[in-house]
């Protein structure tokens, strides 16, 4: 399948720093932050931005955990089922916390939806906000990224696929599909 690359490891580093800036900015400081990744490529997004974010500023205790929301999709009978991964959280939790639930992609909001019901188990946060490297469109619910690092309008047949050094040896955002 032929795949355009849309974006390469620079133009990733660079979003995940300008979001960085932006919750900071947003959250007023990093007091009360929790950065969860959403898996499988959102923990590692999720702890770039945690990193980027103490690089900004030093002094902040790392608040970074991962939320699965396998058990908590609503297409479990139509789509493949994956491993139930493990939900961490931070050791103070996240109640009252200002929550920044992290994914690669933002496309149905059937995720991100998952990942509102799998918190409301796990405390009640002052504030969740999504960011998401990639907003590719087409929502099926009313859902949208407050930090995006890049809007990427696409077919309905095309895919974006997210490559990150960790899982797959570099940083790169592609498109597959009927574009060509």
């Amino acid at each position: 399948m032929a795949a355009t690359e849309v974006l390469d490891g620079p133009d990733v580093a660079r979003a995940i720093q300008r979001i960085a800036h932006e919750v900071l900015e947003k959250n007023h400081g990093p007091e009360g932050l929790v950065i969860l990744g959403i898996p499988t490529r959102g923990v590692p997004l999720a702890a770039r931005l945690a990193s980027a974010i103490g690089r900004i500023e030093p002094g902040w205790d790392q608040a970074l955990g991962q939320l699965d929301v396998t058990m908590y999709r609503d297409d479990l009978s139509r789509a493949p089922t994956r491993a139930v991964e493990r939900t961490a959280l931070p050791p103070a939790g996240i109640e009252g916390a200002t929550v920044v639930l992290v994914d690669d992609v933002l496309y149905s909001g059937r995720t991100i939806r998952a990942a509102l019901d799998a918190l409301a188990d796990l405390g009640r946060p002052k504030a969740v906000r999504l960011a998401v490297l990639v907003d590719r469109g087409h929502r099926e619910l009313p859902i949208r990224a407050d930090y995006v690092g890049k809007n990427l309008p696409t077919a309905l047949a095309e895919r974006v696929r997210v490559l990150l050094a960790e899982p797959d040896g570099r940083d790169a955002v592609l498109i597959e599909g009927a574009f060509q």
